[in-house]
């Protein structure tokens, strides 16, 4: 776990610093510098640029994880195979865009016509993300998580700071903006690459003829299979916003994409240790270490809803002060209980724990295949159905309850499969611990400025939380670590 852990400290601090970023962009700037209508446009475009990822990678990225453990040379040989098959993919979905470009055209005609003259940047914004997601899966089979999340968390933000920043000073048109994201996901991509060649990790290999007996037909057999349920994830997650740009309008979709994004900050904590703990749990399955997944299952399960449900409070009851900082709050705080529902959603996700990459990297990814696409046919379903009654509430309500749904059928086939459980007497502890932190949203004073009601909360919820862990004992571990890393940074 030493390695996993320190990767997963570094991986969390370039999140966050990506999150605080991410805040300035999306809480202040985007609003500042764009209106509701261009803001929903940039939103929409890079939305379904990345949509498309996983369509063209064809399952490559889990494929990559899988199968290099198996390599134990030819590993450069196998980074040129993955990107030529994703390349492969890349086309085909290129043909069908073009096939299909009235029928897209159409979706956004009458509700978001804006989004139909910038159709031509989704898919170069496709094309790097897709060649930047492969090197990240590369990357990450050498436990080399960090600096990836780096350029993709923290630089391609800083990026897209400057993009819209010098948007805002007068410099270039709206139009230059759009072509600008085309620029700034080609240097996020050309980023990670560098820092492979720099590890040494990347060589121009072509000699795809000394792969092991099977290799080359298994791994593609694996991604092929796996790449719907990839499809189908980015699809559950993508979809809200599209579907409230063509059925509502782009306004609603920034008021939808801000309050997304400050509820997502909740599972970061997953985001990151994910990364790290996919190719442990691979390599776990290639050992036939079944207990060794069931232990880490349970513990980043407790860890992450330990840490989340503090985020989701400190979030949550700092909702209208965090809302007042945000340029024409009174058009962008209709999105607050989208807050909530997509954060509790993202709770129920993080105390399923690695569900969906355990399932991933056992001998039952094929379950994994159709429960995925089940579940993004359900969430088209009920955004078709609720949208039209609670507008972006019902997005955000939609996605809550297919997490739920989707999670739920994940654990029981786990428990049943392979005796898998992530949940234990310290679930309970920890519900019990991270509830009471929820009452100070009923603090409120109109005689405290926003900007001091802010840090007071927040001390008032981490004291309640604090002291509910010391009372139950919950929290031993997280609390040990913190205590022996500032007793290493002082005298």
């Amino acid at each position: 776990m030493s390695k996993i852990a320190q990767q997963s400290i570094q991986t969390t601090i370039f999140s966050y610093v990506g999150v605080v970023l991410g805040y300035i962009n999306v809480l202040w700037l985007y609003p500042y510098a764009l209106d509701a209508t261009e803001l929903g446009t940039f939103r929409t475009i890079q939305d379904l640029g990345l949509l498309f990822v996983p369509f063209a990678q064809l399952g490559v990225g889990h494929g990559i994880t899988r199968f290099f453990p198996k390599l134990e040379q030819n590993q450069s040989a196998f980074l040129s195979y993955s990107l030529a098959f994703s390349l492969l993919g890349f086309g085909a979905v290129s043909g069908i865009f073009f096939g299909f470009q009235d029928q897209l055209i159409g979706l956004f005609a009458t509700n978001s016509p804006e989004v139909i003259n910038f159709l031509g940047v989704v898919l170069l914004v496709t094309l790097f993300a897709l060649l930047s997601s492969v090197l990240d899966a590369y990357s990450r089979s050498y436990v080399k998580v960090a600096i990836p999340t780096f350029f993709r968390e923290v630089f391609l933000r800083l990026l897209t700071s400057i993009l819209v920043g010098v948007y805002l000073l007068g410099w270039i048109n709206f139009d230059q903006v759009m072509q600008g994201l085309v620029v700034v996901y080609g240097l996020a991509l050309f980023a990670v690459l560098i820092y492979l060649i720099w590890l040494g990790k990347i060589q121009l290999d072509f000699n795809w003829n000394h792969f092991p007996p099977g290799f080359r037909s298994s791994f593609i057999r694996f991604s092929l299979v796996t790449f719907l349920a990839t499809a189908a994830s980015t699809l559950i997650m993508k979809i809200d916003s599209i579907m409230v740009s063509s059925m509502v309008s782009l306004e609603a979709n920034a008021i939808y994409s801000i309050a997304f994004y400050m509820a997502l900050v909740v599972e970061l904590p997953r985001r990151a240790i994910s990364q790290v703990a996919m190719p442990v749990i691979a390599d776990h399955f290639a050992k036939n270490q079944i207990h060794a997944i069931n232990g880490l299952y349970r513990q980043i399960s407790n860890r992450q809803l330990y840490i989340c449900l503090l985020l989701f409070a400190l979030i949550w009851c700092n909702i209208d002060s965090i809302y007042h900082f945000v340029p024409n709050r009174e058009i962008y705080q209709a999105g607050k209980w989208v807050v909530f529902y997509i954060a509790l959603g993202k709770i129920l996700d993080v105390a399923f724990s690695v569900n969906g990459e355990i399932l991933v990297f056992s001998r039952y990814y094929r379950f994994n295949l159709v429960l995925t696409i089940g579940m993004s046919i359900l969430i088209i379903a009920a955004n078709y159905w609720l949208i039209p009654v609670f507008g972006i509430e019902g997005a955000a309500i939609g996605s809550a309850g297919v997490m739920l749904a989707f999670n739920l059928v994940k654990y029981f086939y786990l428990k049943i499969r392979l005796q898998l459980n992530p949940f234990s007497k310290e679930t309970l502890k920890i519900l019990l611990v991270g509830v009471p932190a929820f009452s100070m949203m009923f603090f409120k004073s109109e005689a405290i400025a926003p900007l001091f009601m802010i840090p007071i909360k927040s001390v008032l919820i981490v004291g309640v939380f604090v002291g509910m862990s010391w009372l139950l004992g919950v929290g031993k571990e997280e609390w040990s670590w913190i205590k022996s890393r500032l007793k290493k940074s002082g005298p």
